[in-house]
C-alpha cells in the first residue's frame, strides 16, 4: 500500500490515475444529484412547520457539510506538503482553496435565502454565521496568500501555514449551535442518537451530500491535472502525452 502512495505522489502517475477517474466520478455525482433532487423536492413531504421553504435545506446542508469537510482536506494537504515537502500535496490543497469557497458562499447564500422567511431578516450575527463567514474569508484569504508571491514555493508555504491555523476556526463552527445561543437550529442528523428528521427527509440529504462530494472529488483531480500539467509541461511525459493527443 505505501508503495501505491509514494507512485501517486508522482505528478505522471496521479495524471495518469486521476485521468481515469475524473468521468466515472462526475457521472456518479451528477446521477446521485439528480435522484437526491427528485426526491427531495418532489417526493419529501412538506414540513409541518416550515411548509415548503424547508426544501432549500437539500442544498444549504450538503454545501455547509462540504466547506468544512474541504478546509480539512486543504489543511491536511497543506501539513503533508510543509513537513514532507510533497509537491503534489501543495496542488492538491491550492485546488481545494477555490471549490471550497464556492461551497461556503453557496452555504451563506442559501442560508441567507432561507433565513428571510423563517427568521425575517437576510442575516444575523449569531455564532455559527459569523464562524462560516469567517471560513469563507480563509478561503480567500488562503487564494490571495497564494497569488501574491511571485516564487511559487513561497505562495504555497505562506497559503499552508494560513490554512493550517484557519483550522480552528471548523471546531468552531461546528459546535457553535452548542456552546452558544444562536437562532441557528442544532444538529438534527449528526446526533449521538437517532437524527431528528423523517427518513423521506433523510434520503434525499444524504444521496445530495454524497454527490457534492463526488463532485468536489471529480473537480478536484480535474483542477489538479491541469496545475500538474502546467509546472510540468517541460518534462518528457508532458511532451509525450500532447503528442499522443494529436495524433
Amino acid at each position: 500500500m505505501w508503495t501505491w502512495f509514494h507512485r501517486l505522489a508522482s505528478p505522471r502517475e496521479f495524471f495518469r490515475i486521476a485521468g481515469r477517474w475524473v468521468p466515472w466520478l462526475g457521472i456518479a455525482a451528477a446521477a446521485l444529484m439528480l435522484a437526491g433532487l427528485y426526491l427531495g423536492l418532489f417526493v419529501a413531504p412538506p414540513d409541518y412547520q416550515q411548509g415548503e421553504s424547508y426544501r432549500i435545506i437539500f442544498i444549504h446542508v450538503p454545501a455547509a457539510w462540504m466547506s468544512l469537510f474541504v478546509y480539512v482536506v486543504m489543511a491536511a494537504a497543506a501539513a503533508i506538503g510543509l513537513i514532507w515537502r510533497i509537491k503534489l500535496s501543495h496542488i492538491v490543497s491550492i485546488c481545494s482553496a477555490p471549490i471550497g469557497a464556492s461551497f461556503t458562499f453557496l452555504a451563506l447564500a442559501t442560508g441567507s435565502l432561507w433565513g428571510k422567511p423563517m427568521w425575517g431578516t437576510w442575516w444575523v450575527w449569531d455564532a455559527r454565521l459569523t464562524s462560516e463567514l469567517l471560513l469563507l474569508f480563509l478561503y480567500l484569504g488562503v487564494i490571495a496568500l497564494y497569488n501574491a508571491f511571485e516564487q511559487r514555493q513561497s505562495g504555497e508555504r505562506a497559503a499552508g501555514i494560513l490554512a493550517l491555523v484557519g483550522v480552528i476556526n471548523i471546531p468552531i463552527i461546528h459546535y457553535s449551535v452548542e456552546w452558544w445561543n444562536t437562532l441557528h437550529q442544532g444538529p438534527t442528523v449528526t446526533k449521538l442518537d437517532a437524527p431528528s428528521i423523517h427518513p423521506s427527509m433523510l434520503t434525499p440529504l444524504l444521496l445530495m451530500a454524497v454527490a457534492f462530494m463526488l463532485y468536489y472529488a471529480a473537480l478536484l483531480l480535474y483542477r489538479v491535472r491541469y496545475e500538474v500539467l502546467d509546472r510540468e509541461h517541460r518534462s518528457q511525459w508532458v511532451g509525450d502525452y500532447l503528442k499522443s493527443l494529436r495524433t
